[in-house]
């Protein structure tokens, strides 16, 4: 099985967990099977691997996400890079030019693309294999699934099947309607488009030729920032006459807000936190190491973490995302593809950042032109390369580096460290990347 996950994004519906380059499939808020906490996009997968072994997984992402997906579901992803956004058409050509080019996957197999965020049990992954398989062996150039809607939502666009079948012919398709005209749609036996699909690799790349002039993946990537934006259902699917849909009608849910998001919570606080006898429906999601006590409190969601604190009434937590524009600061935390990061403090010429290196990953080899660092090793061990010299570090080594001078650190155990950076102008551009002579 063949599966494209589209992860985009940057959830600020979810802040203060999301940011800029935090998006919501990467919070870690569900128990997983040996206890530990995953995110979506790692609970996801590891679906996706139980259900088949053998698939092979594409991410089609931006850059920003890169190093998230490397750190949370290791380097053997496949991940197609998006140059910028340009929408879902362009996003799933490049995608599919990346599968027939670079991976040299057939024309001739099939391709199943869905969202990386839906919050779904076992039975959706089988029902992903069945679509494949549909595509692969059926008359139709493009399968969707059609999930059966639980109430009329205002969210989804709709599809109409010509009859009651578990597989059918699709008669129409629907726009996003208020809630009375979504009542008629789901009388007349309308489905939510959920933006699951499957296809053959000729069919988008045929499609992808006729709306665009490239000649492969690398010219299409090249080319991408003069695409025009256009969604997917747009450009191909409401354009297509030979349309199946595979009625779908397990647990299905898009977890974008936080009242969503808490439904989904196995547990009522995550993180050092209480709450007395006197709360009801109350759900805490703490980040940061100090405690939190919740008294007395109904229908609220608290959400605690580097990038700030939210206090919530759950209903009216769907509507913080205008309030979070308003927000402009630094990044306090981010993952990496060798670990993370998180702001402690900011002074007006220094910066205190701890950062956590996974064991056998480092830094690129890099200097900084308008500031100097210290290295503080708090636990761990592991090397430096200063300059070219190499020594070894371990527990309360100390290393400082001036302005100028090309530095690593590379982590032999998982290795933490306080860097304090120095100067009347701390930049994350201030930054220029050099190859390490072995």
């Amino acid at each position: 099985m063949n599966i494209v996950l589209l992860s985009g994004g940057s959830g600020k519906r979810l802040w203060p967990l999301s940011n800029d380059i935090r998006s919501k499939q990467f919070i870690k808020i569900f128990k997983g099977e040996d206890g530990s906490y995953e995110s979506m996009v790692q609970r996801v997968y590891r679906q996706i691997c139980q259900v088949d072994s053998d698939a092979r997984v594409t991410i089609a992402t931006s850059r920003s996400q890169v190093s998230a997906i490397h750190n949370q579901l290791g380097e053997h992803v496949g991940i197609c890079v998006e140059p910028c956004r340009r929408d879902t058409f362009p996003a799933i050509a490049l995608a599919t030019a990346y599968l027939h080019d670079v991976q040299g996957i057939s024309e001739e197999e099939a391709v199943v693309v869905c969202p990386v965020d839906p919050y779904v049990e076992q039975g959706y992954f089988e029902a992903l294999k069945e679509l494949g398989e549909l595509a692969e062996h059926t008359w139709a150039n493009l399968v969707l699934m059609g999930i059966e809607p639980t109430y009329p939502s205002e969210k989804y666009g709709y599809i109409i099947p010509a009859d009651q079948e578990r597989v059918s012919k699709v008669s129409t398709f629907k726009e996003k309607p208020d809630a009375e005209t979504a009542e008629a749609y789901i009388r007349q036996g309308a489905l939510w488009n959920g933006g699951v699909f499957a296809y053959k690799l000729k069919y988008v790349l045929k499609k992808a030729h006729e709306l665009i002039d490239f000649t492969d993946y690398e010219d299409l990537f090249e080319k991408y920032d003069t695409l025009e934006k256009i969604s997917f259902d747009y450009a191909v699917v409401e354009k297509e006459d030979d349309i199946q849909v595979l009625r779908f009608s397990g647990q299905w849910k898009d977890l974008g807000t936080w009242n969503t998001l808490t439904e989904a919570m196995e547990e009522a606080s995550v993180g050092e936190c209480m709450l007395s006898d006197t709360c009801e429906n109350v759900h805490v999601i703490n980040e940061l190491d100090v405690p939190v006590l919740c008294m007395g409190l109904k229908d609220v969601v608290v959400s605690a973490s580097p990038e700030g604190i939210l206090v919530s009434d759950k209903e009216q937590s769907s509507y913080i995302k205008p309030f979070v524009d308003q927000i402009d600061q630094q990044i306090m935390f981010a993952e990496k593809s060798w670990g993370s990061f998180r702001v402690l403090d900011i002074e007006d010429e220094s910066m205190t950042i701890k950062v956590t290196l996974n064991p056998g990953h480092s830094m690129n080899y890099h200097s900084h032109e308008r500031r100097d660092e210290v290295w503080t090793i708090i636990s761990g061990s592991g090397r430096t390369i200063v300059d070219g010299m190499e020594q070894p570090v371990t527990a309360g080594d100390v290393i400082t580096m001036q302005a100028g001078c090309r530095h690593t650190i590379i982590a032999d155990t998982e290795l933490k460290v306080i860097e304090v950076q120095l100067g009347k102008e701390i930049s994350v551009h201030d930054k220029q990347k050099f190859e390490l002579e072995q």
